[in-house]
């Protein structure tokens, strides 16, 4: 290496992961191809391999990627076709799609509950399980109510912003 720069083992991975996108000219991840991936690719965490598959540019299923807390905007855009997918799918397909809703909203609270989390970001992900627990209760409503909250957060806070 001519930088002298030591390699990660996330860009390692990285690359390994884009080398074989390339060689297989996958265009679309679908459940099966992660799986085939995965099995590729087993030196590396679930949550690794997830930010890699997401971080690839190329499109995902609803399932692969799974429920994104980024931002509102990414968690109300996947929840959303997590819900296409709940309404469309079998009884064994709706369990592992609230299963996938479950996780995050697990995620979530933990680290709302983590005092080393700033206070600002322990209320988003606060605000992020109540919308997680909402697509629990009725998925098919959500796509109703994520509006309506949009519209209550933006009020509550511009009453909470000081005019200038």
């Amino acid at each position: 290496m001519a930088s002298g720069r030591r390699v990660t083992k996330k860009e390692q991975l990285r690359l390994a992961l884009s080398t074989l996108l390339e060689r297989l000219a996958i265009t679309l991840i679908d459940e099966s191809t992660a799986r085939n991936l995965r099995a590729e690719l087993p030196k590396m965490s679930d949550r690794m391999f997830r930010n890699l598959l997401r971080e690839c540019g190329l499109p995902l299923a609803p399932l692969v990627e799974g429920v994104r807390q980024d931002d509102f905007h990414d968690l109300e855009r996947t929840l959303l076709l997590l819900a296409q997918e709940y309404d469309q799918a079998g009884a064994a397909r709706r369990k592992q799609v609230r299963a996938a809703v479950i996780e995050a909203k697990n995620h979530a609270k933990l680290a709302a509950a983590n005092e080393k989390v700033s206070p600002e970001k322990r209320l988003e992900k606060e605000e992020m399980v109540l919308w997680m627990l909402t697509w629990l209760e009725n998925p098919s409503i959500f796509e109703l109510w994520a509006p309506l909250r949009r519209t209550q957060m933006a009020t509550a806070t511009a009453r909470s912003t000081p005019p200038r």
